[in-house]
Formats: C-alpha cells, sequence, structure tokens
C-alpha cells in the first residue's frame, strides 16, 4: 500500500492555512464538494507542489440494501482522475433506504447510519463493494462509521465484520480511531478488541478527529480538538502496525492554524513513541468474485433500513429491539444536521427568518422527511412555511416568496389536469 503520510482534511475554509502548513504530505477532499472540470485554485498547487490528494466519498451508500448508484460511482471515479489520486474512500453506511425494492417511500438520511452486522448485510455489503471497485479507476478503502445506535440481534462484532469484509472482497480499510473511540461510549465496544480483530495489514491510512460528550452521549462532531481518548486509540493501533498514512479532519468550528499544527504535532509524537513493528503491507486485493447477495437478503436488509430510517426521519414507530431514547437522540441530531447544512446550502432562509430559522426548520423536519437532498429541501421548507402563512411578518413572507419563486423555476407542464390543478393552486396560495 503506497505511504502517504501526515495529513489534514482539506476544506475552503482553511484553504490558505492548508497550503501554508509545514510537514504535510497529503490532503483529502470531500469528494461531492470538488468539480473535476474546476478544482479549487489551492488543490491544484497543492498538487502541483507533490502533495497528494484522496477524494472521500459520503453520499455513495455501499451498506445500503441497493446496489451502488452508476451515476455516484461515475462521478467518484471522475475525481479521482481528476486530482490523479492513487485510492479513493467511502464509507460502510447506508444513507438512504426504501424504493421500489421495499415498495416503499424512498428516505434520505443526510447522514451515515449503521448497517446491521449481520450475514445479510455483509452479503449486500460485498456485493456493492465488488461493484464500487470494478467501477473505479483505483482501489477503494472504507471506512468504519460512529454510531449512537445499535442494531438488535447483531451476529457479528465490527472487528470481524470488517475482518470477513476484507477477506471477501480485498478492499483496504480507512480505519478511523475517532469512531471507535465513539462506539465505545455509545455502544460500549471495547476499542482494543476491535483492533484485535480488525485485518491491520490492509489499513490504507487513519482518521483523527475530535468530538464532545453530552449526557453520556458521545457526538463525533469533527468541530473540537482531538481528545486523549482517542489519541490513546490510535498509540494502540500504532503499537501494532505502521499505518501508510494518518488524517487531521476537522468539519467546522475551525481553531487558529497554529492550534490545527498542534493537533498534526500530537498526532506525529503519538505515532513515534507507539513504535510500530512494522508497516502495513497487505497482500494485493483478491480478484475472485463472491457470490452475490441473494434477491431475499437485499430485500431484507432493505426493510430493516427502512422501518430505522422512517422512524429516525418520518416519526413513525421505532422497530422492535432498538433503544428508543438513543433513537430520539439520533432524530433529533438528524434534524439538526439537515438544518445546519439547509442553513449552509441556503443562507439565504436563516438571513429572512433570523432566530426563528432553526426551531422552524426542525419542526419541519421531524415529520417531513428529507427525500431529494439539501436544495430540494431547502426548497420544501420554504414552502411549507409559505402555505402555513409564515413568516408572520408581512414583508419576510414576501422576501420568502421571492426567493422560492426564483429558486423553484419554471416546471414542465404535466399533461395531468390533476397535477397542473395543484400547481396552479400552490401559485395561488404562495402569493397570498
Amino acid at each position: 500500500m503506497r505511504h502517504l503520510g501526515t495529513g489534514i482534511g482539506w476544506r475552503p475554509e482553511i484553504a490558505d492555512a492548508v497550503e501554508a502548513m509545514p510537514g504535510i504530505d497529503w490532503v483529502e477532499a470531500v469528494a461531492e464538494n470538488v468539480c473535476p472540470g474546476h478544482l479549487p485554485d489551492s488543490l491544484v498547487r497543492l498538487r502541483e507542489r507533490g502533495v497528494t490528494v484522496v477524494p472521500h466519498g459520503v453520499s455513495l451508500g455501499l451498506g445500503g440494501a441497493d446496489r451502488p448508484d452508476e451515476g455516484r460511482l461515475r462521478a467518484l471515479a471522475e475525481r479521482a482522475e481528476a486530482l490523479g489520486s492513487p485510492l479513493v474512500t467511502e464509507h460502510i453506511a447506508f444513507v438512504r433506504a426504501g424504493g421500489p425494492l421495499t415498495a416503499t417511500q424512498p428516505l434520505e438520511a443526510g447522514h451515515l447510519l449503521p448497517v446491521p452486522r449481520t450475514r445479510d448485510a455483509l452479503d449486500v455489503l460485498c456485493e456493492n463493494v465488488r461493484i464500487a471497485q470494478a467501477a473505479l479507476p483505483v482501489p477503494l478503502a472504507v471506512e468504519n462509521i460512529a454510531a449512537l445506535i445499535s442494531w438488535p440481534c447483531e451476529e457479528m462484532t465490527e472487528g470481524q465484520f470488517l475482518y470477513e469484509l476484507v477477506e471477501r472482497t480485498g478492499v483496504r480499510l480507512l480505519i478511523d480511531v475517532a469512531n471507535l473511540h465513539t462506539n465505545h461510549v455509545n455502544r460500549g465496544e471495547d476499542p482494543a478488541k476491535a483492533l484485535d480483530e480488525l485485518p491491520v495489514e490492509a489499513i490504507a491510512y487513519v482518521h483523527v478527529a475530535g468530538g464532545f460528550e453530552r449526557d453520556g452521549v458521545w457526538h463525533d462532531s469533527h468541530a473540537h480538538p482531538v481528545p486523549d481518548a482517542v489519541l490513546a486509540v490510535l498509540a494502540d493501533l500504532a503499537s501494532r502496525v505502521s499505518p501508510p498514512g494518518v488524517l487531521l479532519e476537522r468539519d467546522e468550528n475551525f481553531p487558529a492554524p497554529a492550534e490545527l499544527e498542534r493537533e498534526l504535532t500530537a498526532i506525529r509524537e503519538t505515532l513515534t513513541t507507539a513504535g510500530a513493528p512494522a508497516a502495513a503491507t497487505g497482500a494485493e486485493p483478491t480478484t475472485a468474485d463472491p457470490a452475490p447477495a441473494s434477491p431475499q437478503a437485499r430485500q431484507r436488509t432493505g426493510l430493516a433500513q427502512a422501518a430505522l430510517l422512517s422512524a429516525l426521519v418520518a416519526g413513525t414507530p421505532a422497530p422492535e429491539g432498538f433503544d428508543h431514547a438513543r433513537l430520539r437522540v439520533q432524530s433529533h441530531a438528524l434534524a439538526a444536521k439537515r438544518a445546519d447544512v439547509v442553513a449552509k446550502v441556503a443562507p439565504e432562509l436563516p438571513g429572512i427568518l433570523g432566530g426563528d430559522y432553526r426551531a422552524a426548520f426542525v419542526e419541519y423536519a421531524r415529520s417531513r422527511p428529507m427525500t431529494g437532498g439539501y436544495r430540494h429541501d431547502a426548497l420544501t421548507f420554504a414552502e411549507h412555511l409559505l402555505l402555513a402563512g409564515r413568516p408572520e411578518e408581512a414583508q419576510a413572507r414576501r422576501e420568502l416568496s421571492d426567493w422560492w419563486l426564483e429558486r423553484s423555476g419554471p416546471e414542465p407542464l404535466s399533461p395531468r389536469p390533476a397535477a397542473r390543478l395543484r400547481r396552479a393552486t400552490r401559485r395561488v396560495l404562495l402569493g397570498r
């Protein structure tokens, strides 16, 4: 596996700081935020200096019951080629559920959700990984995620699940030690036991990130300093094997560049002190095709994921066996994240609504699941408010109406009279 060294997550907000940091061997960019034909100047300059750039996907949903979307795979491949990357990475998670496979409403989580560690889910994941591997021009590595909730009746530990995934597909692993710590606090899983069971020779690189604990729940925020407990998990991993690369993640609430450099120094010192006996030099990925997941396995996995996601984002009853208190925490976290991302995608909305924005959006999100991405979510939220005669202040309501009408744009007229009547009625209501 290629040696990467020490890196940091590249984000537009800290682009200048990253370029000026000493000792940065590589960076990781969120794949969905990079346009292949219009690469950010900062990434272009870093590449010209010989800094490796790795695209990190967040929306593929390899752990979902459906096969990976061809368009998303093609987009990920285009980013890898545009950046000249030696590999691409994604998550062992599902991000959407429902649809034709389960004959239920399609739902979007807007977040990475844990895959049940069952034989059915493993079969589905293995086939989805193989599909992705065949579509990508460079090797794929997949990341373990943090979770607030646990699936009932799981059949494997995380280490066993990942070991069999690697054995059956040859995929590389992106091990997030912060996520191992998160799962220790939230699910009682021992990071050392997980590392005991992992195929450490398959590690492509490692993530290190910060978070915070509230009411006994650890939130993997990527917006706080890296705690000593996470560095301790990194030290344990590094005492077993020298990872090809280690990367500091920070997604928001960015501190001064000097503070980021201090965290990178702490990571380097942790690796040096741990003194791993050897570098990770795993065998090349297998070329044998595992048996495909059965339609029944996909459907069972799909039904389970749709039921969970519906409880989290649509207010339906919680599936049997889940911790209801933890589901409420996760549901609130999903709504809060939707509010934060919509505020970034459509900053005019909090500008128009002021201090009422967040409470209004969370109230809307509790019973109206996301079905078409964040931009669509912003439009449907605005429409929801306008149809309810909100905001109460007339000037703000006019501004919101103008914003919605400008961005919703003209739609092709449907040949169905009922659809045309609905659109005409909606326009009249929004104009009141």
